[in-house]
């Protein structure tokens, strides 16, 4: 296990993202990767809607041609090395998940509580790959915000919320600095 089990707390505590370049196979079977979603899944949701979808991505080829097709389409004069980072974003860790906001328009559950609870599934979904032995990485970047990308994953409608790479850390996890708590609590 890569993160402390021992208590929830302590689970909590020492949770870290990996890099997503970082992460390395084995990742999730079939069957865990189906358990980290239902994992996901159990977030807040104002009104049971479920404005969210999960899109795993099975053809990292398929991928990889969508994102750089649409980058070349809106930037023609890509240089090489952007058209390689981007395809080098697409082929990253063993298992991907990109978690779209699919919101319903026609609820009274306002559009940015649909979004939050969205982002609380990506969330959870890092927090179950934790909890199963495993490291996750949420990203967005330019495919994130590329509605051609959005088309090739989605609906018109939905946002692509973030990539959510999956693996086994290909090195330590990184601490990296947290907030002054003085600074982000106040009483009221």
């Amino acid at each position: 296990m890569f993160n402390d089990l021992s208590s929830p707390a302590a689970f909590l505590a020492t949770r870290r993202s990996g890099k997503p370049r970082d992460l390395v196979a084995p990742g999730p079977d079939a069957a865990t990767l189906a358990q980290m979603l239902e994992l996901a899944a159990r977030t807040p949701d104002h009104g049971k809607l479920a404005p969210w979808r999960f899109v795993v991505v099975d053809d990292r080829d398929r991928l990889s041609a969508l994102i750089l097709d649409a980058y070349r389409a809106e930037r023609p004069g890509a240089s090489a090395t952007e058209i390689a980072s981007l395809d080098q974003f697409a082929r990253q860790a063993p298992t991907l998940v990109v978690v779209l906001s699919s919101p319903r328009p026609d609820s009274h559950i306002p559009l940015f509580e649909q979004e939050m609870s969205a982002g609380a599934a990506c969330m959870n979904l890092l927090h179950a790959a934790g909890a199963l032995g495993f490291a996750g990485g949420w990203l967005t970047g330019w495919p994130a915000f590329s509605d051609a990308v959005r088309d090739g994953l989605g609906r018109p409608g939905e946002r692509i919320v973030g990539f959510v790479f999956i693996g086994t850390p290909g090195r330590p996890l990184e601490e990296r600095p947290r907030p002054d708590m003085a600074k982000i609590v106040c009483h009221w």
